[in-house]
């Protein structure tokens, strides 16, 4: 264990544009799925925090809700909770996704960030898939962030991280590791439970299913034998919804829960008994409890 005085620490807050590659990005840093990952917009709803350190310095990541005009009451707390991130970090990172002309909306984020008088980060991400827009992007930052640090990556495969990482090493600055060595998130193993599930619905109902739902860690009950057994319910707003993710006989839910354990089971590292239940809550988004149990400020 290095001493206090040999340690260095660096925040990042990671924003952009719902799937830029924000979460995609995280996860590939820290080497685990801490933060979930689908074809959804507006799927990540809060910060998640990743931790990974790598020699004397510690970095500690922050994935945001992408930032989007918001209309709805809970849309507009995911963008106000990506916003206030950014004033903690040492460094703000933004994730362009390359394939995707800048337009009116990515022009006042850039705007907005650049206001702040942090150091700023551009992440020209999707870079493998030879995107159209590439050029354009990096010539308009050229142009209007002329000082700041670009790096072609693919958040995916892997491609330009390693350079990244080196970059936010050479910028810690000595201070106290916040997290043991091997943390990897600060966030809770039933948060993160049920933000798995949450995925597995994403995934399997993509089509189908909005991405106004929640789901909740009814009960947590670590057993004798070393496994846990945890109660999920999945709130929707409508009885439909609830049909849709039951499916025929129950099979699609049968099918989300088993994915939804099977993963569990690699975070935590023990056999989990996983028990799903749907309720029908039409005005659960204006429940401010709920914006709590997500991180959000009512």
């Amino acid at each position: 264990m290095l001493k206090p005085e040999e340690q260095k620490l660096l925040s990042v807050c990671i924003i952009g544009k719902p799937n830029a590659g924000k979460s995609t990005l995280l996860n590939k840093i820290i080497g685990q799925r801490i933060s979930i990952v689908t074809p959804k917009v507006q799927t990540t709803r809060s910060i998640i925090t990743g931790v990974v350190t790598i020699g004397d310095t510690q970095l500690i990541l922050f994935d945001t809700p992408g930032i989007f005009k918001a209309k709805k009451r809970l849309e507009k707390a995911m963008v106000k909770c990506a916003w206030s991130t950014l004033n903690s970090a040492d460094i703000i990172v933004l994730i362009l996704d390359s394939g995707a002309k800048i337009d009116e909306m990515m022009d006042t984020i850039i705007l907005r960030i650049k206001e702040l008088g942090k150091k700023v980060v551009f992440l020209l991400n999707k870079i493998d898939l030879h995107p159209k827009y590439y050029l354009d992007n990096l010539n308009y930052l050229i142009k209007n962030c002329p000082d700041s640090h670009k790096f072609n990556i693919s958040a995916l495969t892997g491609h330009g991280i390693d350079g990244f990482i080196e970059f936010l090493k050479n910028n810690a600055q000595k201070a106290n590791w916040l997290y043991e060595k091997d943390d990897i998130t600060n966030l809770s193993m039933r948060f993160l439970a049920s933000e798995i599930t949450r995925e597995q619905l994403f995934l399997k109902l993509h089509q189908e299913l909005p991405y106004n739902l929640t789901v909740e860690n009814e009960s947590w009950q670590n057993k004798s034998d070393g496994s846990v057994k945890i109660n999920q319910t999945i709130i929707v707003s409508k009885e439909s919804y609830k049909n849709m993710i039951i499916g025929q006989k129950g099979e699609k839910i049968k099918e989300i829960g088993t994915k939804a354990r099977i993963n569990i089971e690699e975070l935590l590292g023990v056999k989990i008994h996983l028990f799903l239940f749907v309720k029908v809550r039409k005005s659960w988004e204006e429940n401010p409890e709920l914006y709590r149990s997500m991180g959000l400020k009512p």
